[in-house]
């Protein structure tokens, strides 16, 4: 090997390390930011739960008011925003180049890692935009009535938003049994974690992950109802999905239970930033 090829076989070397730093750091920036988000819609929504909401919506605008209220608010909205940026390009390199892991380049995988990447990136738009001073259209239930009351108004539309809210059903159910089977555990670096840790995470996942799928089903169940009636006003987002809990018979505790879930996910996604094969 001549002295030319070694060097371009260390830059190429060297090329390849940097930019798998800054796909490690932009994966475990979105992880933590998406944490953020759940446990702070977790928590507003306890606090709807036991009466004590203080007009806050249970939905991701209402965690932004709630970081914005803050001292440094500003600041830690701009970081969050960057985070979830990061989730989305993470989510595009595994797109492009595949995803860590056995069959990390499989077209179903990269195809998945696509639609993520659409959808945290409209998140961090969404984030951005609010910490650079727009409060948006309103809360997001009135924004999903907005969305279904258009989508009806289409040709076929009584059957776009039924197939839509068929998908987030099968989603919510896919996200709850994945979780409940552990299927994380592939992507987690588990020999690093003590017995207890393990434990603690597991907890978080499975409880964490089973709340995320009943949230997912639920606003599905809504958006199909609101086809079948076609009435928009049906359609829930995540606050009104979340609120609609209370009023089953169990009453507050239901919603409890879901809010502690997403709490617990917010903490998973901790562990994840820290601990996920990327």
């Amino acid at each position: 090997m001549n002295a030319g090829t070694a060097a371009r076989g260390s830059e190429i070397g060297a090329r390849r390390a940097a930019t798998g730093s800054a796909r490690e750091g932009a994966a475990r920036a979105g992880l933590a930011a998406r944490g953020v988000i759940y446990a702070l819609v977790g928590v507003l929504a306890l606090r709807i739960a036991f009466g004590e909401g203080g007009g806050r919506q249970a939905d991701r605008g209402g965690a932004l008011e709630e970081i914005a209220s803050k001292p440094f608010g500003a600041a830690l909205l701009w970081a969050l925003g960057a985070g979830l940026v990061g989730m989305a390009l993470w989510r595009l390199s595994e797109a492009l180049f595949g995803a860590a892991g056995q069959g990390g380049g499989a077209a179903g995988k990269r195809l998945m890692s696509g639609a993520r990447c659409v959808f945290y990136g409209f998140v961090a738009y969404s984030v951005l935009a609010f910490a650079a001073g727009s409060r948006g259209s309103g809360s997001g239930d009135r924004q999903s009535r907005d969305v279904t009351a258009k989508a009806l108004g289409m040709p076929g539309g009584q059957w776009i938003v039924g197939i839509a809210g068929v998908g987030l059903v099968v989603a919510g159910g896919w996200i709850a049994v994945r979780a409940v089977m552990r299927k994380y555990h592939k992507h987690l670096k588990l020999g690093e974690m003590s017995r207890r840790v393990r434990r603690a995470v597991d907890t978080a996942g499975v409880g964490g992950g089973a709340a995320r799928g009943v949230v997912f089903a639920a606003a599905g169940a809504f958006a199909v109802r609101a086809a079948v009636d076609y009435r928009p006003d049906q359609a829930k987002g995540m606050d009104g999905t979340l609120r609609s809990f209370a009023g089953t018979p169990v009453g507050p505790w239901l919603l409890a239970c879901v809010a502690a879930g997403l709490v617990l996910f917010g903490l998973f996604s901790f562990a994840m930033a820290r601990w996920r094969r990327v």
